[in-house]
């Protein structure tokens, strides 16, 4: 016969559910509010500069840490490798379009139209805003693909002390969108086992738009009421704090990320330094 003593017992860590990764995929064990703060200097700072090569680095930077220390999937592969290049080559190309020739044209026509001219000159302005949105895109993303909202929220409540009343609040209603996805499926099914379908183009879709409005304001009134109550019914906002059942601390890892991550930024603005003067 055994006895079950409190140091033989596993300890319950809330926490390990994000850890609990391979060490390749470490930035799922990484705070939320860490890949937040490591890299929102640098996204802010990237909408003033107009070169090709710091928003590349920022690029590179992004890519490095993604397919390192992200969970690879067909869908994350497709997003970077596809996705994203093919949206900054049509925004390149289209901002190149819309460029004043007249800011350009002392630079060397590439292609004539008759009398339409695509100077050198604009495919650099065109390409620099395209990296640079490609580049600020990238760098949201190695915490978006990595970071779950109730994670960041929980995170944003207990080391940024937001009121739980606003954080979980705007939680439950940030959930409202999938219900809304599968309340709509629903009322589809239901129209097409009723044979209401209302005929074939445009307008037939227009029509049947408008039928889904009160189908779907019944059912989110009547989701609203049922989260309401469950909320009253746990007693939300009737004290100033909370008790966390899952917490998200911030570990020396995250601060270890952070401050890398600042010092890579800061290094690679310090290297090319967009704002010199020509």
């Amino acid at each position: 016969m055994t006895t079950d003593t409190a140091a033989e017992r596993p300890v319950f860590d809330p926490y390990a559910r994000m850890t609990a990764t391979s060490p390749r995929q470490f930035l799922y064990a990484l705070n939320p509010l860490s890949k937040v703060a490591g890299f929102a200097p640098a996204m802010v700072l990237l909408v003033f500069v107009r070169d090709l090569a710091t928003p590349a680095a920022f690029l590179v930077l992004a890519y490095a840490l993604i397919l390192i220390g992200a969970r690879l999937t067909g869908r994350l592969l497709a997003l970077l490798l596809v996705g994203l290049p093919v949206g900054m080559l049509a925004i390149g190309v289209g901002f190149s379009l819309w460029v004043d020739a007249g800011l350009v044209a002392d630079s060397a026509p590439v292609l004539r139209i008759g009398d339409w001219t695509l100077y050198s000159g604009a495919l650099v302005i065109g390409f620099a805003t395209a990296l640079r949105l490609g580049s600020i895109v990238a760098l949201a993303l190695v915490g978006g693909l990595t970071t779950s909202g109730p994670d960041l929220v929980r995170a944003s409540v207990q080391q940024l002390r937001v009121p739980y009343r606003i954080g979980y609040t705007a939680l439950a209603a940030f959930r409202f969108v999938p219900r809304f996805g599968h309340e709509l499926a629903v009322i589809r099914a239901a129209h097409r086992v009723r044979g209401y379908h209302g005929g074939r183009g445009p307008f037939a879709r227009i029509a049947r738009g408008w039928g889904y409005i009160v189908p779907l304001l019944a059912g989110a009134i009547r989701h609203a009421e049922r989260v309401a109550l469950a909320m009253d019914s746990r007693a939300f906002g009737a004290h100033p704090t909370r008790t966390e059942r899952h917490l998200v601390p911030f570990r020396t890892r995250d601060v270890v990320f952070t401050v890398a991550t600042l010092a890579a930024s800061a290094a690679i603005f310090v290297v090319f330094f967009p704002w010199q003067l020509p």
